[in-house]
């Protein structure tokens, strides 16, 4: 692969080539030629159009400009530039191909991933008008195929690539297409995402003879007599102000609103059928307005003990790039973090905030947007393609100088990246699992602000072992924060023995009498509850009382889940789903019982107990549309939700003033988890729910529920103790050869011939054995869930002592045993896929 190298202005007499990136899982440029009238305009980080193979049409990156054609083929021309300015950038490529290199992923498959969809053009993308597009009142002039194109489009909604060839009868649509897009008269979005239905909406107006003041008073006095439709004439007049200028007429006003206003429907249909006014139709977008920018004014004060955290973290920037922020639950980082923010604004640098989870972006953004205003973009997953590439152009531009996001947001083009801050560090959302690269973001941050000699800071009030144990090390500098915001008392937690309280009778369900009567208590006194539960569904699974068969998922090694909304049994990993069913599948019988619970089936059971509470879940279920999250926390931070039912998401950083109590169920489950990490998370996870009670009133409790209120790690939670829980977890990682100590790659082999997988695994293994060792291979061996829409799965675990070199060596001969596994003829349709810091 060539060197980056940005193109500058060269002779025209130079045939020029360029190495492009192109968004496919293959390790390699391609070498398109350059159109000698592009010669000025093709550049290192533009787009540009290929055809790639003999039908696709691709959107890929100029990743070099140079003179040399391709030794073994004839370069095909690059068939069109869409930018007039780079949209990626050099150190954007750089990552790239970091990226690539260390989770053995490829360029193609980092830069799927990183740029929008939006951004990229294809042979599989749709067309369709833009929203606002208005063929009458369009400044630009269109020509004969640009107007076939859009009438084609008012027919039909949408229409693919192959459609518009046909309708145009040309081959050379990219050049319509940019032309129109650039004219925003249409919008492109992939066919195999979320499809864009023009939002439409019911208008009137005055007609066209009815807007000068002569013919509204002449009106007016025929309708003298009917002041029903009077009425509504002067509600339009007041929203449209038609005598002080008559061009906004043409716009008219929403049918709804103005029957909203109180008018008479059946007077405005009959203005409308006397031709006094007339109803129209118009697209409009979706998209919600950009806020106005309501805060620069606005400071956040710092209490005592948050200005010496402030200056400790300032001040070990001067001696490592990175620091490790530890502040309890409560402790006012969001505050710190803002006040750093601004100072570096201040100094004119980008700051990326990354945050773990949508849900935890819906509140930060509400705080962060009354300080930095329209300076602050949002970039995450629930946006549409076309709102991530508005945040996009917006960085290029320089409209966003603070950027809050989930992981994509690494792959953004900051251009002058100085501070980075990455909270809740901990967090495994931060870990990317399909598809590849199967990167992680905390990791990728801070390589990113590496690269742009950038400041890190991560933070916490529960750190991953790996942070601290960098702390420990002098990698990173570590500042503290012990006191809670305004010196709030941290919440007391308790432990409920659940089999003392069975034998004791002292259970109803699924609660203690502990737990009921403390929700009890915490509505009467006016506040707010939290119950965790980390399974969502109403029952686990259905099993028969008399053969003991559990209905499973036929593409994947689970049971199904029962939904009690939707009377279905389903299947969390491939979304199998079928009717429940009153009686056994094997032998018929009638007696099936739910076994086990999730969040659906504690809310049944609250709303028994207390019929008159106001209670929500926040799981998967309940938050799948787009603004869902916001909805629910900003009901529950209004106080119209007493009791809120939830799954991890409840302990994402969530900040409730009135939550004096915090409920956590099924912890014996989390403890026993077959994984290396399950006590850390289990720590980290009830430390933070927990977290969520008495962040004002300083009279939080916490109850959690298990079997085994002797075990040490719960102790450890209750005692706040974060230093003993590091130092018994780092002490077994050291014992077994876990990270820290180690890097660990996980490769998962998949197949749809269970046989065959069983068979490719024990082949790479003993490839792996000779050439690593015994001791570096775990494996080959089931996971816990051996069948995954209908592919069946084994693992192998690579295990590797740290060494400057070692790592980039062996994750070589790796990738040249999986190519050679794959090259035997028995062997081609198995997927094997290297996992890299699995989490």
């Amino acid at each position: 692969m060539k060197e980056l190298d940005q193109h500058t202005e060269t002779p025209p007499s130079v045939t020029l080539y360029a190495d492009i990136l192109l968004p496919v899982p293959i390790p390699q440029y391609y070498t398109y030629r350059v159109p000698n009238a592009w010669s000025s305009e093709v550049a290192t980080g533009k787009r540009v159009i290929v055809q790639f193979g003999p039908r696709k049409i691709l959107t890929g990156i100029v990743v070099s400009v140079h003179d040399i054609p391709p030794s073994t083929h004839q370069a095909k021309y690059i068939l069109d530039i869409l930018d007039h300015k780079p949209v990626v950038n050099s150190i954007q490529l750089n990552l790239f191909r970091w990226i690539a290199d260390y989770y053995m992923s490829t360029e193609g498959q980092v830069l799927q991933v990183a740029l929008p969809s939006g951004l990229k053009l294809s042979s599989q993308s749709r067309i369709q008008l833009h929203p606002e597009f208005n063929q009458e009142r369009c400044p630009y002039p269109l020509d004969d195929r640009e107007l076939l194109l859009l009438k084609a489009l008012e027919e039909q909604s949408t229409i693919d690539y192959g459609v518009a060839t046909e309708i145009l009868g040309t081959k050379n649509l990219h050049k319509i297409i940019k032309s129109l897009l650039t004219k925003k008269a249409i919008l492109l979005f992939e066919e195999v995402k979320e499809k864009f239905h023009p939002k439409k909406e019911r208008r009137v107006r005055l007609t066209e003879d009815l807007i000068s003041a002569e013919a509204l008073e002449s009106q007016f006095e025929s309708l003298k007599k009917k002041s029903k439709q009077t009425e509504v004439l002067l509600k339009y007049l007041q929203h449209v102000q038609v005598l002080n200028n008559p061009e906004i007429n043409i716009q008219g006003y929403s049918k709804s609103d103005l029957l909203a206003s109180g008018i008479s429907a059946s007077s405005l249909k009959t203005l409308i059928k006397n031709r006094v006014m007339e109803e129209f139709e118009v697209v409009v977008s979706r998209f919600p307005a950009t806020e106005t920018n309501v805060g620069n004014e606005q400071k956040v004060v710092l209490t005592a003990y948050q200005k010496e955290a402030r200056n400790r973290i300032l001040s070990n920037f001067e001696k490592k790039d990175t620091v490790l922020f530890h502040g309890i639950t409560g402790s006012g980082k969001t505050e710190i973090y803002i006040d750093v923010i601004q100072q570096v604004l201040n100094n004119g640098l980008q700051v990326l905030y990354l945050l773990p989870e949508i849900a935890l972006t819906t509140q930060i953004v509400n705080r962060l947007r009354k300080i930095f205003g329209n300076s602050m973009g949002v970039y995450h997953s629930r946006f549409s393609d076309n709102e991530r590439v508005e945040v996009w152009r917006g960085i290029l531009e320089g409209k966003f100088s603070l950027i809050v996001g989930v992981r994509s947001a690494v792959f953004l083009p900051f251009d002058n990246l100085g501070l980075i801050i990455v909270d809740e560090e901990h967090e495994p959302s931060y870990k990317q699992f399909d598809p590849s690269p199967r990167y992680h973001a905390r990791d990728v941050a801070l390589v990113l602000a590496r690269m742009h000699h950038a400041k890190t800071l991560l933070g916490s009030a529960t750190p991953a072992i790996e942070s601290f144990y960098h702390v420990q090390n002098g990698k990173y500098q570590l500042v503290n924060l012990d006191h809670r915001y305004q010196k709030v008392a941290l919440p007391v937690y308790k432990l409920v023995d659940i089999a003392r309280a069975r034998l004791k009778k002292q259970m109803k369900g699924l609660f203690s009498s502990e737990l009921i009567n403390q929700l009890q208590d915490s509505l009467e006194q006016g506040q707010q509850a939290i119950i965790f539960q980390n399974r969502r569904g109403y029952a686990p699974y259905l099993r028969c009382q008399t053969c003991n068969h559990t209905p499973q998922c036929p593409n994947c090694a689970v049971t199904l889940t029962y939904h009690l909304h939707y009377n279905q049994l389903r299947c969390h990993y491939c979304g199998y789903k079928q009717k429940m069913t009153d009686s056994c599948a094997q032998c018929d019988s009638r007696d099936v019982q739910l076994i086990g619970y999730g969040t659906e089936k504690i809310e049944e059971e609250l709303r028994k107990i207390f019929p008159s509470a106001r209670i929500q879940r926040m799981d998967l279920d309940t938050t799948r549309r787009k603004y869902s999250y916001q909805q629910i926390i900003d009901q529950f931070e209004n106080g119209d939700i007493d009791i809120l039912i939830g799954t991890q998401m409840v302990s994402k950083g969530l900040d409730f003033g009135k939550v004096d109590l915090v409920g956590v169920l099924d912890i014996d489950r989390m403890l026993h988890f077959p994984d290396f990490r399950s006590y850390e998370r289990a720590f980290q996870l009830i430390t933070q729910v927990g977290g969520r009670a008495g962040r004002r009133s300083g009279k939080g409790l916490v109850l959690v529920q298990t079997s085994n209120p002797q075990h040490q790690l719960l102790k450890i939670i209750c005692d706040h103790n974060y230093g003993e829980f590091y130092g018994n977890e780092i002490r077994e990682r050291e014992k077994y050869h876990y990270p820290p100590f180690t890097r660990l790659i996980r490769l998962v082999v998949k197949s749809n011939d269970q046989d065959q997988v069983y068979r490719a695994s024990q082949e790479l293994a003993g490839r792996l054995v000779h050439g690593l060792g015994k001791h570096r291979v775990l494996g080959p061996q089931e996971p816990v869930i051996a069948k995954l829409r209908n592919l069946y799965l084994m693992e192998l675990y690579i295990k590797l002592e740290k060494g400057k070199g070692v790592i980039e060596k062996i994750k070589q001969h790796l990738s040249q045993q999986i190519i050679q596994v794959n090259n035997m003829a028995e062997y081609r349709s198995v997927r094997i896929i290297p996992d890299v810091d699995p989490y």
